[in-house]
């Protein structure tokens, strides 16, 4: 969005990326065996062009290090530059028709941690090679990012150049003291927020001192070779002259085309990882479109082919540049590329001032906050799929060049979440189930015939008797020979072995039904054969589920239409009515397979003690549970207005509240509101989840001794009340017995040793 505020960042942005970008178009047309005003035109054409077109606010495109090889070696394939050009135009067209076809969705694949890496890599990569710029040795190309050199050096062999004494002094002192400066701006706040960028006076100060040493030593004198090279016109005729056209003779040649699609593949894919790498960088977050900038980078490509320009891409290096300096809109990249016209058409003699040291001081900076230490131990924390992948492309990337670590670190991360799928293909979940024990074997969203020897063993490992259920319910690929396998099993194997196998969730391609050998819902005759222990075993069962994050894949809508025309529930659960203890849930149960009732506190009255002996008397249930929690609030609310003697209502204003402050009462003790508040935290928390429980077994006690038609039921053995208390922080239930025990008077729990024990 245009504003006052935004100009003024954008322009400043913009001269910082024009400063860096300068050089960088120079060293890459170099570096790719073309002439430098090629690169050049580039960068221009990246501001001007692409920037105009693409949807991004914080990417910069231009000439690309990780084009170079690729670049020298279509040139050398075609035999001619113009040749080439030609090539260039077509990738342009193959890139908008990708980008028309919407083929930036697929940098929706690229993993997070390959990205991150590419960051890491670049600011490594900056460090190490603008350190013996900062130190004046500029022997190798500025804008080479790759790890083999064009002059037969490494990263590592220059950096030992400079212990063997190739410094210049002057430069030296220049690069050092715009290092220097840069740090300390950024960390003084009133700097830091001045509208003078910290680059212009690097640049200003770099030139400055460059006069000052014009006239001492050669050791000191900031000569042409440590200075920006731009080709100076001397006319209008001779600049025009640098541009170069394609060869349209070469149209019908098919290395041309080959050349073409190569630039395009490899373009695009830089690009879209990138864009994606920057977008990350942008404090604001936001997400610029992949399939428009590939019509702009398309769009650019066609327009450097016809007048003479290198390939561009997104470049990661300029764009987190342009973050770094502020940059608020796209108009800070469409300014740096004005810039780079004005410079090479009107002002080539100052910008052949600027020092080579003072330029390498921004970008080393720019390298150490993209190689951030935070970085490594945030990649660190998140486990080993994410920080060996990270790590493997930081280390290809600075031992290779920009493509080839991206490609190796894509496919690292491919191997491991193909480890991942081989390893866990399938989740396999063991059920106390209603109608005996059942193992549910889920398969994955993708299951290919890496598969089959993991599902084929857990197939195998099933024993004779056994019930088991395959759901591909989530499974939207399965390999035909995984389902031959399925296929194979069910048919011969199974019955051979008196397994019974259960099918849910295959697709009618598949050509395997669904089939549920088992009742997956509480019916009259499962009801009858149960027990109050086994019963109970179901719901321990179905609570370590729920914990562990195992839950079942339940099919709903069949149980619903199961139990349309009657239910038989195996328990009842009256619980609290508080909202974090949904009994269905936190027992991993289906429809129809328990009563819920619930009441605040989970305390007992006329009516919910009348819907329980329906749920017993007449429904036929085996298990009746009340189930606490801890950190109730009906509980604390009680306790807090028993001990300072305040009724309900006057306290709350809610008229019928007393009722259940009345059932929660008996199972307090005597305690003061004085000593009740004195309690520290932790110790009135413990005393509160106390009260629950023996709230838990009062309610338990009541239900028994207050109906004559349970406590038949429990006499004859046919019925069992239980009291369990559910606990919020973690999710488990703990049961607190079967046998139902008289609870304590109210004079009992006076005796301080009870209350030292509870608190």
């Amino acid at each position: 969005m245009l504003s006052k505020s935004n100009i003024y960042h954008d322009l400043v942005s913009g001269l910082v990326v024009f400063l860096v970008a300068l050089p960088l178009c120079l060293g890459i047309a170099l570096a790719s065996g073309a002439d430098l005003f090629s690169g050049l035109i580039s960068g221009v054409v990246g501001g001007l062009v692409v920037a105009a077109i693409s949807g991004s606010h914080t990417s910069v495109s231009g000439p690309a290090a990780g084009l170079t090889a690729i670049v020298a070696a279509q040139i050398a394939t075609l035999g001619s530059f113009e040749a080439f050009l030609l090539a260039v135009v077509v990738a342009g067209i193959i890139q908008i028709a990708f980008g028309i076809a919407r083929g930036g969705a697929l940098s929706a694949f690229f993993p997070s941690s390959v990205i991150k890496g590419l960051l890491v890599a670049i600011g490594i990569i900056l460090i190490m090679k603008q350190i013996p710029h900062v130190f004046g040795h500029d022997a190798d190309p500025e804008g080479d990012m790759s790890f083999h050199q064009p002059n037969n050096e490494n990263t590592f062999s220059e950096l030992l150049t400079l212990v063997a004494g190739n410094i210049h002094l002057g430069a030296m002192v220049i690069g050092l003291l715009s290092v220097a400066l840069l740090l300390t701006w950024d960390r003084i706040a009133v700097l830091k927020r001045s509208l003078v960028p910290a680059p212009l006076l690097v640049v200003i100060l770099g030139v400055g001192m460059s006069l000052a040493f014009s006239g001492m030593s050669e050791n000191w004198a900031i000569g042409t070779s440590h200075l920006v090279q731009i080709p100076v016109a001397k006319s209008l005729s001779e600049f025009v002259g640098f541009l170069r056209l394609p060869d349209f003779s070469q149209v019908i040649n098919p290395a041309i085309y080959i050349a073409a699609l190569t630039i395009a593949v490899v373009a695009s894919l830089e690009t879209l990882l990138n864009l994606e790498a920057v977008d990350k960088l942008d404090p604001e977050k936001r997400s610029s479109p992949p399939s428009r900038e590939l019509i702009a980078q398309g769009c650019g490509n066609m327009v450097c082919g016809l007048i003479g320009g290198l390939p561009v891409t997104s470049v990661v290096v300029r764009g987190s540049v342009n973050v770094g300096a502020g940059a608020k809109t796209k108009m800070s990249a469409i300014f740096h590329g004005a810039l780079i016209l004005l410079s090479i058409a009107i002002l080539p003699q100052v910008m052949n001032m600027i020092p080579l040291s003072a330029l390498a001081a921004i970008l080393l900076v720019t390298g150490f906050k993209l190689a951030s230490p935070k970085l490594f131990k945030q990649m660190w924390d998140q486990g080993r799929y994410q920080f060996l992948p990270f790590i493997i492309t930081v280390i290809a990337i600075v031992m290779t060049d920009l493509l080839v670590g991206i490609m190796i670190g894509l496919a690292v991360s491919v191997l491991f979440i193909l480890n991942s799928n081989l390893r866990r293909p399938i989740r396999t979940i063991l059920e106390t189930h209603l109608d005996g024990d059942l193992t549910h074997i889920e398969l994955a969203n993708q299951v290919s015939f890496l598969n089959r020897a993991a599902i084929d063993r857990v197939l195998n490992e099933a024993k004779p008797g056994s019930q088991l259920l395959i759901d591909a319910t989530e499974s939207d690929y399965i390999d035909p020979d995984v389902l031959s396998l399925i296929r194979d099993f069910k048919d011969d194997v199974a019955p051979a072995r008196d397994i019974a196998v259960s099918l849910k969730g295959f697709r009618p391609r598949y050509q395997l039904q669904d089939q549920i050998h088992f009742a997956d819902y509480s019916s009259r005759e499962l009801q009858g054969r149960m027990t109050a222990d086994q019963v109970c075993d179901i719901l321990r069962a179905g609570n370590r589920r729920f914990v562990d994050g195992t839950r079942l894949n339940r099919d709903l809508g069949r149980q619903v239409g199961a139990t349309a025309e009657g239910q038989n529930p195996l328990a009842a659960v009256l619980s609290c009515i508080d909202s974090r203890v949904p009994a269905e849930l936190v027992f991993d149960l289906g429809v129809g397979d328990i009563f819920s009732a619930r009441v605040a506190g989970n305390v007992v009255g006329t009516k919910s003690l009348g819907s329980l002996e329906y749920a017993i008397g007449v429904a036929g249930v085996k298990l009746l549970v009340v189930l606490g929690h801890t950190r109730c609030g009906a509980v604390t609310s009680s306790v807090k207005l028993v001990s300072g003697g305040t009724d309900a209502m006057t306290a709350t204003g809610c008229q019928h509240l007393q009722a259940i402050v009345d059932e929660i009462a008996p199972s307090m003790p005597s305690i003061g509101s004085q000593e009740l508040n004195e309690m520290p935290a932790d110790d009135f928390e413990a005393f509160v989840d106390s009260v629950a429980e023996r709230n838990v077994q009062h309610t338990a006690n009541q239900i028994v001794s207050r109906s004559d038609i349970i406590r038949s039921a429990v006499d004859e053995g046919r019925v069992k009340v239980i009291g369990a208390m559910y606990d919020v922080k973690s999710g488990s239930v703990k049961f607190l017995g079967d046998e139902l025990r008289p609870l304590s008077t109210r004079d009992e729990w006076k005796d301080r040793d009870t209350l030292q024990s509870i608190g």
